[in-house]
């Protein structure tokens, strides 16, 4: 293959790249074109043209935490409150598995009343009746002890989104209780203990630099994360930052093709919030390296209500069929498949 740029052509074969070419990368356009070239050769490279589709289950909105940014941020009083009993997510896993779905996020809030015998006991049950099956987890900040319950009970992956990497920054974005420090510790609790970790960033979010992204995709490469998810920054109205202006598609795509030449072999979601933004941003976003997507299973009269920023995309059960065939008249195949990392080329 013939790369026009000598820095793409280093990135491309020896995932190397400096500050001074990632700052020059995300500035200007003039790359874009043969970045998201690269980028979809080289997941095709470990992934062959594989989607893997989630089964996202959001199961409370209760939060203990106020971080700035977020609609299910405990100081949210207009926000109606609810959790999913382990009935209803049993139910949600049954609709996802007789759609095809082979991995179940249970995704929510930090919850005290999810405690680690609730969560052990869901994680139980749902092994037992879908045994084909993987279940991540996305319940933010628990003690090493908790982590390992919850692996000992059969929850093999984790999503905990770091949302910026310079403590500064993370000041800015959170209440002064909350510590970024605590957040790296976590993540790498979880590696330790075996978990496949997923983390990531917001892009766009208020006070954010370039700098602050390359910190983030400088983080990233120390903690050699297996799931990478990154989406734009996207003001809730009854939050501090109502009023900011939110991130950006072009920005969001560009870093995603950059992260999956950074790290060819990670599972790297198209995220809600770029749905959110542009419902038909499906293809361009295969083509800048994306491998998963995320479809919404949760019990129909709550998803409404997970309301982590201001219109937020809800793709439902019956479209999932059109899910399928749009991505394959954009040139990829949906896989029956719990959709495991590929460390190494086809």
């Amino acid at each position: 293959m013939v790369i026009k740029y000598n820095f793409l052509n280093i990135l491309f074969k020896k995932q190397y790249i400096s500050n001074e070419n990632l700052n020059l990368l995300i500035k200007c356009n003039i790359y874009n074109e043969t970045l998201f070239k690269l980028a979809d050769y080289k997941r095709r490279e470990y992934y062959s043209n594989f989607v893997y589709i989630r089964g996202l289950i959001e199961f409370t909105n209760y939060c203990k935490n106020d971080c700035f940014y977020c609609g299910i941020r405990k100081s949210n009083t207009a926000l109606t409150r609810y959790r999913l009993t382990e009935s209803d997510i049993l139910r949600c896993c049954e609709n996802g598995y007789k759609l095809g779905l082979r991995t179940f996020v249970l995704q929510g809030g930090e919850d005290n009343f999810f405690t680690d015998n609730v969560i052990c006991g869901i994680i139980r049950k749902i092994k037992r009746n879908f045994k084909d099956c993987i279940i991540t987890l996305s319940i933010g900040e628990r003690p090493v002890e908790s982590y390992k319950n919850f692996f000992k009970a059969g929850a093999s992956r984790y999503l905990l989104r770091q949302e910026t990497a310079d403590i500064n920054h993370y000041k800015k974005l959170h209440p002064s209780n909350m510590y970024l420090e605590n957040r790296k510790r976590c993540l790498l609790n979880l590696k330790e203990i075996g978990f496949s970790v997923g983390a990531g960033f917001l892009v766009g979010s208020p006070f954010q630099t370039i700098e602050n992204i390359i910190k983030d995709l400088r983080f990233l490469q120390k903690l050699k994360p297996d799931m990478i998810g990154i989406g734009p920054f996207i003001p809730q109205e009854n939050t501090p930052f109502a009023n900011f202006k939110g991130g950006n598609i072009e920005l969001t795509l560009k870093l995603l093709a950059i992260l999956r030449l950074i790290f060819p072999h990670a599972l790297m979601p198209a995220t809600t919030a770029l749905f959110s933004l542009n419902e038909n941003i499906l293809k361009k976003s295969l083509n800048a390296g994306a491998n998963v997507l995320m479809t919404n299973i949760t019990t129909k009269k709550y998803r409404n209500l997970y309301n982590i920023y201001n219109n937020k995309y809800r793709r439902k059960e019956k479209t999932l069929k059109k899910l399928k065939k749009n991505i394959y008249l954009a040139g990829y195949k949906f896989k029956v498949s719990t959709g495991n990392v590929n460390s190494t080329k086809l």
